[in-house]
């Protein structure tokens, strides 16, 4: 479920951040360590330079390396299903999809053809723990974080729609608000939104503390004692 709380300005700055700086953000919203709304492990991202991934969840299960044993048309059906899902997401949304054969996928759902489709459906990019292709082919501008790379699409066909699924760790329910990077991704809490704007602030604030007087000529230990000493007094 979407919250109002997602404005065009926090939109924005979620954007322009990192996803290990909303992971931190939400823990000083929170007031408390151990904030673990995140995924575990190593993923790839189609365009490690094309900034964050920001949007409700549209969630779906697909699998690949058996053929589906359901009459074709049924297959067709929920395929059918799945794209207006996924088109009629909210605004903005992310294709968040299971692989159900993961560690052993070997289906590439995300290649030239999906991202040119979700793109035009008007959503952010992918979270999968499945396989990617077709790089340098992809979309532009909707950036996939998948668990793998590879040629072929075997038998791919979707399996569920709108359910929870897991994701390197991560559960993802229908209409979590995701944030996703090349390092990973995170389902931001709805009950930190409305000060997560001022936490990321605070957080930067802090950083610069130690950052400033670490990138300085002369920088040493003292400097850095220093440093440290009004950083965590930042904190309390």
């Amino acid at each position: 479920m979407t919250d109002t709380a997602l404005d065009d300005t926090l939109l924005t700055l979620l954007r322009s951040v990192d996803t290990p700086t909303v992971c931190n953000a939400i823990e000083v919203a929170q007031g408390k360590r151990g904030f673990d709304a995140f995924t575990r492990g190593t993923m790839l991202c189609s365009d490690p330079d094309g900034g964050a991934i920001v949007g409700y969840a549209v969630t779906a299960k697909i699998a690949a390396v058996e053929p589906p044993t359901e009459a074709p048309d049924v297959i067709r059906a929920r395929r059918m299903t799945y794209y207006k899902a996924m088109s009629e997401g909210p605004n903005p949304s992310v294709a968040v999809v299971e692989d159900l054969d993961y560690p052993h996928a070997i289906g590439a759902y995300w290649g030239e053809v999906n991202t040119t489709i979700h793109k035009g459906f008007g959503m952010s990019g992918a979270l999968t723990n499945g396989v990617m292709r077709d790089l340098g082919d992809m979309a532009s501008g909707f950036p996939v974080l998948a668990g793998s790379v590879g040629p072929s699409h075997g038998f791919v066909h979707v399996k569920e729609i709108g359910t929870l699924v897991s994701i390197f760790g991560l559960n993802v329910a229908q209409g979590d608000l995701i944030h996703a990077d090349r390092h990973g991704a995170v389902v931001i809490p709805m009950d930190v939104l409305g000060g997560l704007a001022d936490a990321i602030q605070k957080m930067q604030e802090t950083e610069t503390l130690v950052l400033g007087p670490a990138r300085a000529p002369g920088f040493d230990f003292e400097t850095f004692e220093r440093a440290w000493i009004a950083f965590e007094k930042s904190r309390t």
